[in-house]
């Protein structure tokens, strides 16, 4: 046992785990609620993503840009049919046009934005990936160390080996 280690401490199941084991299973508990907190953030930008994608849908409908052309078309419920039955005269029309341009850049830079937060969230998780195997293999070997299983040092429960009793 390295020097780095206090005296191994028994695990709730009565087998022996190290300061070091125990410090590691710590980190590694944090880590997965790390991940949990990462994946709320993709489900938010994913969110995001969907709900500009609606939006944009909302407008290209076939219905909604029929509008343009017939003002009799049937009109789908939109932000952007709104804009266009909205003008009426020659110059509304081209109000109208400016209005929609302008609800489809902002809908452009909103899929931009979530697109980019969903890129990089997906990256931070998987450095957080790498990091998780990394602690892992570094917890198994400490476990082994101390006279546990492969297998039973790969199923260990982190969150109760970084909790269990000290003595």
């Amino acid at each position: 046992m390295s020097t780095l280690n206090s005296a191994p401490v028994p695990g709730s199941d009565g087998r022996e785990v190290s300061a070091r084991a125990r410090g590691l299973a710590a980190q590694l508990a944090a880590l997965f609620e790390q991940d949990s907190q990462i994946a709320g953030q993709l489900n938010d930008a994913q969110r995001r993503l969907m709900a500009a994608n609606a939006r944009l849908w909302s407008g290209l409908h076939p219905d909604a840009v029929a509008l343009l052309y017939d003002r009799a078309a049937p009109s789908p419920h939109s932000e952007i049919v709104a804009l266009i039955g909205g003008a009426r005269t020659v110059d509304g029309e081209a109000q109208a046009e400016t209005a929609v341009l302008c609800v489809l850049q902002e809908i452009h830079w909103q899929l931009h934005r979530s697109f980019c937060q969903y890129q990089s969230v997906c990256e931070q998780r998987r450095q957080l990936a790498f990091d998780v195997g990394e602690l892992a293999q570094r917890l198994t070997d400490a476990l082994r160390a101390t006279g546990w299983s492969e297998q039973d040092a790969r199923s260990a429960d982190v969150h109760q080996l970084s909790t269990g009793p000290v003595r």
